[in-house]
């Protein structure tokens, strides 16, 4: 190759680049097993940059893939090393909180030995928690703790019992005589009624809420929103009308008959994140007599126009990551305010649409409902 001086100073500039670069993107090699992790096991593991490492043993594989990564670019392609395990590190840090993954082995989609499971994606993914610099609000801590029971409900119009969550704050059944709000909050696309507890830490957001002072207790009741029968991208053609009816119709007065709540539109909120906000908006548009609290959680936005009567409405919450649509939440709460219906945005800062934004959301959430 014939070079010039003009050649030889891009070079020399792409070099100086690449060695930025480089030096920019060490990895701390401070690595620790996921707090996710099955018993025992090592991999996966996270740095204190948020990147992400793993080991598969597949001796016999001819490639091993983990769909966690970054830019589109197909995850993280891990490979051989003596041992004739797997191992790989993502290119880049992740985003702090919670992550799906899974692995592709010689073309077939399996998941990770070496971590815990949690449904989303219509199957039981494996499960990466990235730490977060504040991650103390959805910490298991020394406070008092609410219970999660599991309930099966009669749905007569599916023909069957359905399941739903509920979370009762600390000192539920110590007093009988005190009656309680509710929150009806809804998973996202793919994910089922485990989703919140799980993956969100949603009662110990309200544990820890609860234990400094932040909010009056109330209920979470967290149901399936009949979201898996809809494939990926196929959302224009979901028809709300059915789990309206179950949550309307079904739920709400099996909550109502068999806890202490105070069973008005003035002490009932929805919620939902994307999808589950979807339903939501849809749910309280035509059921106004029912919730006074909406929130839609990376989960579009309600107009002015949207709303009939503006009395119907105590308070409107929009959020999003700051890696999603954030003006949008911001604009419509404006929007909102100025036509004299209360709205609340909320932007979750490095996070797109994912867990982490949605656990900061219910933390920003909960200290506004039932005021």
């Amino acid at each position: 190759m014939k070079f010039n001086a003009a050649t030889l100073t891009f070079a020399l500039v792409c070099y100086a680049t690449g060695i930025a670069q480089t030096n920019s993107t060490t990895v701390i090699e401070d690595f620790k097993p996921s707090t996710l992790n099955q018993p025992g096991k090592e991999y996966p593991q996270v740095n204190s940059q948020g990147y992400a490492r793993f080991k598969i043993e597949a001796p016999a594989a001819d490639s091993v893939r983990v769909s966690l990564g970054l830019g589109g670019r197909g995850g993280t392609k891990l490979n051989k090393v003596e041992d004739g395990s797997w191992m790989g590190t993502t290119e880049g840090p992740m985003d702090e909180g919670f992550h799906y993954y899974h692995l592709t082995v010689d073309g077939g989609t399996f998941n990770d030995p070496g971590a815990l499971n949690f449904y989303g994606s219509t199957r039981w993914e494996s499960g990466i928690e990235i730490p977060a610099h504040d991650q103390e609000f959805y910490a298991l801590k020394d406070v008092p703790h609410g219970k999660v029971e599991q309930i099966l409900f009669p749905s007569k119009s599916t023909n069957t019992s359905r399941r739903a969550f509920v979370y009762t704050p600390p000192g539920y059944d110590k007093d009988q005589s005190k009656k309680y709000p509710v929150l009806y909050l809804q998973h996202g696309w793919g994910e089922d009624e485990t989703a919140w507890s799980n993956q969100g830490r949603a009662n110990l957001i309200m544990d820890n809420l609860i234990a400094e002072g932040k909010i009056d207790p109330f209920l979470i009741v967290m149901t399936y929103g009949m979201t898996n029968e809809i494939r990926f991208g196929g959302l224009r053609n979901f028809d709300i009308t059915p789990f309206q009816t179950v949550l309307v119709d079904e739920l709400i007065p099996y909550v109502d008959a068999n806890y202490r709540t105070v069973a008005d539109k003035s002490h009932r909120a929805m919620a939902g994140l994307s999808m589950g906000g979807m339903e939501t908006k849809m749910i309280t548009l035509n059921k106004p007599d029912v919730f006074s609290y909406y929130g839609l959680l990376s989960g579009g936005t309600y107009s002015p126009e949207d709303i009939k009567d503006k009395d119907d409405v105590k308070l409107i919450f929009l959020s999003s990551g700051s890696k999603e649509r954030p003006e949008a939440v911001k604009s419509a709460a404006a929007a909102l305010n100025e036509a004299g219906i209360k709205a609340v945005s909320y932007v979750s800062e490095g996070t797109a649409h994912e867990f982490q934004t949605w656990r900061r959301s219910l933390h920003e959430l909960a200290p506004l409902l039932f005021k």
